[in-house]
């Protein structure tokens, strides 16, 4: 699998991995061995890589400058999951209108 050729390549055991590294790793594991991804799992992908941005930036012990670093990566993965919202958010959004107009 990609993931252990990875680690491999790294010189690093699934042993050797912190906690937040284990489930990120086991979350692209999953993810990896799916014949195909659906928008459920995209935004599960996408909302856990927020959680753990955010996570990092409570972090007392990471300086502001490694903080700083995660903003584009959290504007992007937020954009994406709007995007993958906005055809949701819009029919509800239609329905409302529609309802009012009844």
């Amino acid at each position: 699998m990609i993931l252990e050729k990875l680690l491999n390549k790294r010189g690093i055991t699934r042993d050797q991995l912190n906690t937040e590294e284990k489930i990120q790793y086991e979350g692209w594991e999953k993810i990896l061995k799916k014949e195909e991804l659906s928008t459920e799992d995209l935004k599960q992908f996408i909302s856990y890589q927020i959680t753990v941005i955010e996570s990092r930036w409570k972090d007392l012990d990471i300086e502001q400058s490694k903080k700083a670093e995660l903003i584009p990566y959290h504007t992007v993965y937020k954009l994406l999951l709007a995007a993958i919202d906005a055809p949701r958010i819009e029919r509800e959004e239609l329905i409302r209108n529609l309802e009012k107009l009844i």
